[in-house]
């Protein structure tokens, strides 16, 4: 095992502590099997390694593996797992587990097997955890890793540490957040370059090749994640990344399903599915009425990008309106709120309607509702129920 353990020790080298994911501080470590979900980019891995470095200390009874690394052409996780027990492991970091064949029965049998054994495995947002060969249910604690919120952005590259905000929060102290948020930055232009480029951690790498890695990531995701855990062939990924492109020129919108259908040769069942995958990778977000349920054969009210970054990657002058809609839910569903699609309005989540536009964008929408709120662009401070736009990234 001694390749594992060279390998762990190069990446530990390379990891510090000044940046850390709000996600770690709200994990329960204890928990026998942890598995942490997220787009790629959002900083899984680095989570991981973290934890392991200085949370743990680097203790000599954990290890940390990635599931495509060339030592297990020949050994697998069981074999691997009871090896390090025996050395005297009880913890195992196991990164992008969806790669690994038959991931979801060994980690069972790990986990059974090996009662002392800890197991914190990082997998593609597009895994279903709980509908793999073996049923995790009752073993399990999942988390999701999303981008970067706004809140998050300013830490990383300002260093302005500010503590996140419920939606209520938001909408009964807006205006006095805002004033004290804006005594200590000038959040209009940095908001702006969030949009951009600031979703992903990797942005401190230098922004000039932010859109080009996001572009790969998107490649990535359908040509290798989805590939591992739908099992399709190349001409399906090909489908895949042209209805991604249909999106990107057109979200967020209603689709149209048979025109897509036409569009792309494909099946209205395909186009259903196809959506769903994107959506389940965190290519996409879609957005249904409240009380329809929802089903793999059912139509969204509305099509978005997953976020706005994404919008300036695949599209040379994305409209702003789409911009702060994408932003908005995207926000949303990362704070991990429900999220529907109102009779008016934008968005709906519990009882509250949400309206998104520019800096003179008026209530004459919603005004007729008790419960609501004016998400406008490119003001510092909102009045009454006008709230900045940019204060909803801070929701996480």
């Amino acid at each position: 095992m001694e390749i594992l353990f060279e390998f762990q020790d190069n990446l530990l080298q390379s990891i510090s502590n000044d940046r850390r994911r709000f996600l770690l501080d709200n994990i329960n470590w204890n928990e026998r099997m942890i598995a942490i979900k997220g787009p790629r980019g959002a900083g899984k891995t680095t989570l991981m390694l973290q934890h392991l470095k200085f949370d743990l200390n680097h203790p000599n009874n954990a290890l940390y593996v990635t599931a495509d690394h060339t030592w297990f052409y020949k050994n697998s996780l069981l074999e691997t797992a009871f090896e390090w027990s025996k050395q005297g492991g009880n913890i195992l970091f196991i990164d992008e587990v969806h790669k690994y064949k038959g991931w979801s029965t060994e980690l069972k049998n790990i986990y059974d097997g090996l009662p002392r054994m800890k197991i914190i495995f990082s997998a593609s947002s597009a895994l279903d955890l709980y509908r793999g060969e073996a049923d995790l249910s009752r073993r399990l604690i999942s988390y999701l890793l999303p981008g970067l919120s706004f809140r998050e952005y300013l830490y990383f590259s300002e260093s302005h540490k500010f503590e996140p905000l419920t939606l209520d929060k938001i909408k009964k102290d807006h205006r006095d957040l805002s004033i004290e948020i804006i005594r200590k930055i000038k959040p209009i232009p940095l908001f702006n370059k969030y949009l951009k480029s600031g979703y992903l951690p990797f942005f401190l790498e230098g922004e000039n090749s932010y859109q080009i890695k996001l572009e790969q990531i998107i490649n990535t995701v359908v040509d290798s994640d989805l590939a591992y855990i739908q099992s399709f062939n190349s001409g399906t990924s090909v489908k895949l990344k042209k209805l991604m492109g249909v999106i990107a020129e057109s979200a967020p919108f209603k689709p149209n399903i048979a025109a897509l259908s036409r569009k792309l040769n494909l099946s209205r069942d395909s186009i259903y599915q196809y959506i769903n995958q994107l959506a389940k990778a965190r290519l996409i977000n879609i957005l249904n009425q409240q009380g329809k349920g929802i089903s793999t054969l059912q139509k969204p009210e509305k099509v978005f990008l997953e976020n706005t970054n994404f919008s300036f990657a695949l599209k040379a002058s994305p409209d702003h309106g789409n911009i702060r809609e994408t932003f908005v839910l995207n926000q949303l569903l990362s704070a991990g709120l429900q999220v529907f699609a109102p009779d008016r309005g934008d968005f709906l989540v519990e009882d509250l309607t949400i309206e998104v536009g520019g800096k003179s964008k008026k209530s004459k929408q919603v005004q007729h509702l008790q419960n609501y709120l004016i998400a406008a662009d490119n003001i510092e401070t909102g009045t009454l129920n006008k709230v900045p736009l940019w204060l909803f990234g801070f929701l996480y």
